[in-house]
């Protein structure tokens, strides 16, 4: 194995949930809220985790309480996704060499799919590692630090698959077993299906 360096979590729950027409990161997920079921996921690989958070803050921080997380808050999260990396990235831990991006509104992707890019990641040279599900790219996406004021000059309408075609031969893609990693939870359908997973 070649790399034995930090990675650190920014977990994007900053969303004003629209489409759902309530906070959906407090909703119930199998026996805790969204939000505390993808932070759970994201301790169990990285050595640090940083929440960003933007509407309704202060109910989401006081779920998150007594976790060994540090939460930010993201004035402009109004911007969208973007927007919220640029501040995970902002407030990261000195000395962290990758950063692997949760989404919020994915309580159901397991964290092995997490530790299966984390490993792929150590043993390969890319600076991009991007898990896959028959062929279509998902979620937690692992970028290094290197990239971060790349980052922070990208289009903030246009998002962070500007970074993937500008470093499109840095990506390492894996392969996971996982559907999970394709789906998000934006509406109240979606909710009551992948609730019912569980």
């Amino acid at each position: 194995m070649k790399k034995t360096k930090s990675v650190c979590a920014i977990v994007l729950a900053a969303g004003a949930s629209t489409r759902m027409k309530t906070q959906k990161m407090l909703l119930p997920f199998n026996g805790k809220t969204i939000v505390e079921t993808v932070v759970d996921n994201a301790l169990k690989v990285a050595e640090n985790v940083v929440v960003v958070l933007g509407s309704h803050k202060d109910e989401i921080a006081e779920k998150l309480a007594g976790r060994n997380i540090s939460i930010v808050v993201n004035e402009n999260y109004l911007l969208g996704m973007l927007s919220s990396v640029i501040c995970g990235f902002q407030n990261l831990h000195k000395n962290v060499n990758a950063v692997l991006i949760f989404l919020g509104d994915q309580p159901q992707v397991p964290y092995q799919a997490a530790k299966m890019v984390i490993e792929e990641w150590k043993k390969s040279e890319k600076g991009i590692v991007i898990p896959t599900f028959s062929e279509k790219r998902g979620h937690p996406v692992l970028i290094e630090t290197r990239f971060r004021n790349e980052i922070e000059k990208l289009d903030i309408e246009k998002g962070l698959r500007q970074l993937m075609e500008i470093r499109k031969n840095d990506i390492l893609e894996v392969d996971c077993p996982f559907p999970e990693i394709l789906r998000d939870i934006d509406t109240p359908e979606e909710y009551e299906k992948e609730s019912k997973s569980y």
